[in-house]
């Protein structure tokens, strides 16, 4: 809640900052736009996985 009200007050209140916030969504969005594309095509599978049993349970 506070960083909500954080980023409003800052959005209102420092113009410039309405522009960094924007490109930084941007920017993310992309990212995991193209990280949730790159799991969809290369899922993981059982045996990529090493330990599988960490603690030999």
């Amino acid at each position: 809640m506070v960083a909500i009200a954080v980023v409003a007050i800052l959005l209102i209140a420092l113009p410039a900052y309405r522009w960094f916030f924007l490109i930084s969504v941007l920017i993310g969005l992309v990212i995991a736009g193209g990280l949730t594309l790159w799991h969809k095509l290369h899922p993981i599978e059982e045996q990529d996985v090493e330990p599988k049993r960490p603690l030999g349970l």
